[in-house]
């Protein structure tokens, strides 16, 4: 995928020894005229120092420095680890010639390691030192906040807007600790529109509803998750607003979801990504609530990497959803099989069904319910050996 970068920001990614593997580990992005910036963060009691750090400074009118460090997570850190993050963001705006009130900061990794401000220090002053908006640039600055990732996620977008091009370009990491409860993991999202902070904080919010809280790997939701929409406003203008901005919260929404299911399609060991779909719940809420519920379903997500068409698990999590319909109301269909009809077993041949999963990357689950005219949509991993082995063996 070609992306073409926002005006307004440079970037880069580097390695700055703090993973033992010597892979990229420091992302810094700098926006020298100053941008809006909002953000959403892990619903977790137990969070990160820098989802603290970033909450007090979003939404925003003034940021131009955006460290990452991948690797450690500088979370439950106590009052050693915030004073790590002003001290993050404090050398990564001296890298940048920016003042530290400008800077946020966002970290991921282990929990419970303090931060090697060495290394910190280090890696700022590297990446300030061959900042770019080329593509190589922003792919770089993808690299440097991935950890257990087999690839990196990022998106692109172009649309026209009052006759301003206006890009839109976003990066993110996540495979393992997937159970979000406000947007995922690491991501960010960089546009050259401009935006006012309360427009952004709403857009951003509306996006994160339909993409990063519709995702997880095995429900686990991280201390450290954030998103950030960032917004230089280098495309020129007047902030966006009335259609153009639906416009805008559209591509955003998009952008995100395709970003999302990144996410799950690259969980620790996965062999296959589940889209669940849920149509005719009472209201968006009951759907969403259903499709979490499947999603989370061990024994739904280890039929799907046997690609066992076993009907019953995917029904019978639905009715443990906490969600009131009619049992007799609900259908299943499975990679375009059906399975289920009016709460009763439909006639299908089980090996051809079994290797309609077997065969693709993708299972595709559609829950149909009489109680309404909704659609809810939610992705996930598989769950086979290869994951529980990666995660017995991750920090030892």
């Amino acid at each position: 995928m070609a992306i073409e970068v926002p005006a307004g920001f440079v970037m880069n990614g580097v390695a700055a020894g703090i993973k033992k593997t010597g892979k990229d580990d420091f992302t810094l992005i700098h926006c020298p005229g100053g941008a809006t910036a909002a953000g959403v963060y892990t619903q977790n009691l137990v969070f990160a120092a820098p989802v603290g750090f970033d909450r007090a400074r979003t939404p925003s009118n003034n940021i131009r420095v955006i460290a990452v460090n991948s690797g450690n997570a500088n979370a439950c850190t106590g009052e050693r680890g915030m004073n790590d993050c002003k001290e993050m963001a404090r050398l990564a705006s001296v890298a940048c010639g920016e003042d530290e009130s400008t800077s946020l900061v966002m970290s991921t990794g282990v929990i419970g390691v303090f931060l090697p401000m060495d290394k910190i220090a280090n890696g700022a002053k590297l990446a300030a030192a061959n900042l770019g908006n080329s593509e190589a640039s922003f792919l770089a600055a993808a690299r440097g906040i991935m950890t257990t990732d087999q690839f990196h996620k990022v998106v692109g977008k172009t649309l026209d807007l009052g006759g301003r091009a206006i890009r839109l370009a976003g990066m993110c990491k996540g495979a393992g600790m997937i159970g979000p409860n406000m947007a995922t993991m690491l991501a960010i999202m960089l546009t050259d529109a401009k935006l006012t902070p309360a427009d952004a904080q709403r857009v951003l919010k509306a996006a994160t509803d339909e993409s990063f809280n519709c995702i997880s790997v095995e429900g686990h939701t991280s201390t450290n998750d954030t998103l950030l929409l960032v917004a230089s406003g280098a495309a020129g203008g007047e902030p966006l607003s009335g259609s153009d901005l639906q416009k805008f919260q559209a591509a955003l929404t998009d952008a995100c979801i395709e970003l999302a299911q990144q996410i799950p399609d690259d969980g620790e060991g996965a062999s296959h990504l589940i889209c669940i779909e849920i149509k005719g719940a009472k209201d968006q809420a009951s759907g969403q609530q259903i499709a979490r519920t499947v999603a989370n379903s061990a024994l739904v997500k280890t039929a799907v990497a046997g690609a066992d068409p076993n009907w019953g698990r995917i029904v019978s999590a639905a009715g443990y959803a906490g969600v009131p319909f009619q049992p007799e109301g609900v259908g299943l269909i499975v990679n375009g099989h059906e399975l289920y009809r009016a709460g009763a077993p439909v006639a299908f041949d089980a090996k051809t069904v079994s290797a309609a999963i077997k065969n693709n990357r993708k299972t595709d689950i559609t829950l149909t319910f009489t109680e309404g005219t909704t659609t809810s949509r939610f992705w996930t991993s598989d769950l086979n050996v290869n994951y529980v082995r990666f995660n017995a063996d991750y920090t030892t």
